[in-house]
């Protein structure tokens, strides 16, 4: 129960409340406060906590393909049906998602794909260098690794097939080398013999421990704005603003902007938007270990899952579970991540600890930044899917120039909220 639930609230004033405290929402109010706004964070949970924790860590300026393209649509009926499968819908959530899922077909064939992958490029050109600067900004420069990122293929037919998409990311500005067997075993001598080949993000950026990088983003923030630890569940608009309401929480803002991740929907539908979103539920587990195997994240493609070298730890993240926000963890995921594992370091034994989180994801890959239809006193900016870490500095940028009246450029354009 959030502190002040079940009391009268304390009717509290700010110019800017931003909902969520996850990466999006403390990038964007660390903006702000540095830009002279007073700002107050309005979430239940600790900030920085969540998906914001448990991600691979990756700053993912290479995923310039979104979730749906035409090899997706295309090999779905294995994906869904196969238990192997780095994709899965928990039945019992089928009903509610079938609106989802059809928007996701729609966006999976070729002309619309495409335009999601210039889009996404737009908008991730730039976030490393982004993220250097943030690092820096909130001394968590030493947390910012630059080794690049791998993408394994386990076979070397697996290998010569990807180099068409490859190649479509080289045409959209990404830096990528193909990397045969040999050079593969010098850059990661504990991989496994045999495997086909790689591709290598050379400019890749990615964080050795994500929850203390939240900390640190954190700190800075709380340096100079508040946080109530309340959960906003509604939004109401005044002459002079917007009320937010909740257990605990009356706050009134003359600006909001919701930022709450996959806990979202619900407010944008207050602001006035319809925002298909629908939660991706993420998985990982951890084994520590003085030394982690690898040291460089590394994706098997074919398993959907990322080795996350960490401070003190090994972490293997990944794989998509469409089940919503409410039903329990799925043991099967959970195994098929230590399976998956395994099956390039056979020694591993018991992970050390498991986690489940909520990814917001929206059908176009693509997320949602901008002001609600109902005016712009409310700003939306969530649903970023797999890329919330990676263009959290990107959002922050995007909200704070609609917010002081400025143009945020045409990659914005993409997100717009009426768009759908």
């Amino acid at each position: 129960m959030p502190p002040g639930a079940g009391r009268n609230p304390m009717r509290e004033t700010t110019e800017i409340a931003v909902i969520g405290a996850g990466v999006v929402g403390l990038t964007i109010a660390l903006e702000l406060v540095d830009q002279g706004h007073e700002v107050v964070l309005v979430d239940p949970g600790k900030p920085g906590m969540g998906a914001s924790y448990g991600n691979a860590g990756t700053i993912a300026g290479y995923a310039t393909s979104p979730v749906g393209t035409p090899d997706v649509l295309r090999s779905l009926p294995s994906l869904l049906f196969s238990r192997t499968s780095p994709l899965a819908i928990r039945h019992r959530a089928l009903p509610s998602l079938t609106p989802w899922l059809l928007r996701f077909l729609w966006q999976s064939l070729p002309a619309q794909a495409a335009h999601n992958a210039r889009s996404l490029a737009a908008l991730l050109s730039g976030a490393a260098e982004m993220w250097d600067d943030l690092a820096l900004r909130v001394q968590g420069a030493g947390i910012l690794q630059r080794r690049g990122c791998l993408y394994l293929y386990e076979s070397p037919k697996a290998f010569t097939q990807a180099w068409t998409e490859l190649d479509q990311r080289r045409k959209l500005g990404v830096e990528v080398d193909l990397v045969g067997p040999d050079r593969l075993a010098e850059l990661e001598p504990n991989l496994p013999q045999g495997l086909g080949g790689a591709a290598f993000f050379t400019g890749a950026t990615f964080l050795d421990d994500p929850g203390r990088m939240m900390g640190v983003i954190a700190a800075a923030v709380l340096e100079k704005a508040r946080h109530i630890p309340a959960r906003a569940e509604r939004l109401e608009r005044k002459p002079d603003g917007v009320v937010i309401e909740g257990p605990g929480l009356h706050l009134h803002a003359r600006r909001v902007v919701i930022a709450a991740g996959a806990h979202s929907r619900a407010l944008a539908a207050m602001a006035g938007d319809r925002i298909p979103l629908d939660t991706e539920r993420g998985y990982h587990v951890e084994w520590d270990m003085a030394e982690p195997l690898l040291t460089r994240p590394s994706c098997p493609t074919a398993r959907g899952f990322y080795f996350c070298p960490m401070a003190g730890r090994l972490r293997v993240a990944g794989t998509v579970e469409l089940g919503g926000l409410s039903l329990p963890p799925s043991p099967h995921r959970i195994a098929r991540l230590v399976d998956g594992a395994r099956a390039f370091f056979p020694d591993l034994g018991t992970p050390d600890r498991e986690w489940m989180g909520f990814r917001p994801s929206i059908p176009d890959s693509l997320p949602v930044i901008g002001q609600s239809s109902g005016g712009d006193e409310v700003i939306l900016a969530f649903g970023h899917g797999h890329l919330g870490v990676t263009m959290a500095p990107v959002t922050a940028r995007i909200v704070t120039d609609l917010i002081q009246g400025r143009d945020p450029g045409p990659a914005a354009r993409a997100c717009r909220p009426d768009r759908f």
